[in-house]
């Protein structure tokens, strides 16, 4: 019953911050030169992939998608979400003259979702439904462990996601998944306490909550 209850609270995403929820899937602003060298430098396999495409704006928006999904953990529909300094860091590397030939990369929808399944592939990336239980493991050990806060333990889910390549979900799925199994943990931890309390202990804590009056 305690457990519902708890769980009626977080049917939403309104407990994490509006920074949170700009960020989440998107870019809220330009990668720094770490990130760019991070997520966005194609090594020798990804140049070889990027060599297979016709057409530069192909070549980059495939690149462009690469280091994007390695980053955000998802896809872009539309490349001009980008950031342009990652679009022009990426063709830098492809000895792409014109970084803005990706405009026409967006206008085939159906090259951008094949070029997706074949990064998925070759990165190895996962669907959220494979790997929700290991998540609700991972979020109940931190939430067992630590006294992170719902907002906290939502940022470690979406980090453990980014790392273990998984797809992220909508944020209406994974935010009521952190908070839930928090609040699960924390029912089941006061249960065993509760349970290791000798009666007559439980009694005299109850008391001292009670207030005398005029005090």
């Amino acid at each position: 019953m305690i457990v519902d209850l708890l769980r009626s609270r977080f049917v939403s995403f309104e407990y994490l911050s509006e920074e949170q929820q700009a960020r989440y899937r998107r870019f809220l602003a330009d990668p720094s030169p770490g990130d760019l060298e991070r997520f966005f430098y194609l090594d020798a396999a990804a140049l070889a992939e990027v060599a297979k495409k016709r057409r530069d704006h192909n070549r980059l928006g495939f690149a462009v998608q690469w280091g994007t999904v390695r980053m955000l953990g998802t896809f872009l529909s539309d490349a001009g979400d980008v950031p342009h300094v990652a679009v022009e860091y990426v063709a830098e590397q492809l000895g792409v003259a014109d970084p803005s030939c990706i405009k026409h990369y967006r206008e085939r929808l159906p090259t951008q979702h094949e070029h997706a399944r074949e990064i998925r592939a070759l990165l190895g990336y996962r669907e959220f439904a494979e790997a929700e239980a290991e998540l609700r493991t991972f979020v109940a050990s931190r939430a067992a462990q630590t006294r992170d806060s719902r907002r906290e333990l939502f940022d470690r889910a979406v980090l453990w996601l980014i790392e273990g390549r998984v797809l992220l979900p909508g944020i209406t799925t994974l935010a009521p998944l952190a908070a839930g199994v928090r609040a699960e943990r924390l029912v089941a931890i006061n249960d065993h306490l509760v349970e290791q309390t000798p009666p007559e202990m439980r009694r005299e804590l109850l008391a001292t909550l009670v207030v005398p009056h005029g005090k």
